[in-house]
């Protein structure tokens, strides 16, 4: 993947058309097949957005963090830590996902509510 300049022909109209809350929920979800900090730095190339906007940008990936566990490598000590409790010692994605779903709405309740 190509970060930075290059992609600001087509990131920067499609952030430009969303609104803060629309961002927010984005981000939420894009954590789960994207890392969130290439996700927040693309954001921040883009000029002209709000505050609110930002905030809505970074918000969301922090929410969705925990479903990050599917989209990055795995590293060893992880794997160690969680492959025992899967029935055959062996981490499915799934199985991550629907674990990071319960965490991941109580985050979306307290920064949309708070």
């Amino acid at each position: 993947m190509v970060l930075g300049g290059l992609q600001q022909w087509w990131l920067a109209p499609l952030l430009r058309s969303m609104n803060a809350d629309a961002v927010f929920y984005g981000a939420t979800a894009l954590t789960a097949i994207t890392d969130n900090a290439a996700l927040t730095y693309l954001g921040s190339l883009v000029d002209g957005l709000s505050d609110e906007f930002k905030y809505s940008l970074v918000a969301g990936a922090v929410t969705g963090g925990g479903l990050t566990v599917i989209a990055n490598a795995p590293n060893p000590a992880g794997f160690a830590i969680l492959r025992g409790h899967f029935s055959d010692e062996s981490i499915h994605p799934w199985g991550l996902f629907t674990a990071a779903l319960v965490p991941t709405l109580v985050a979306i309740l307290f920064f949309k509510l708070l």
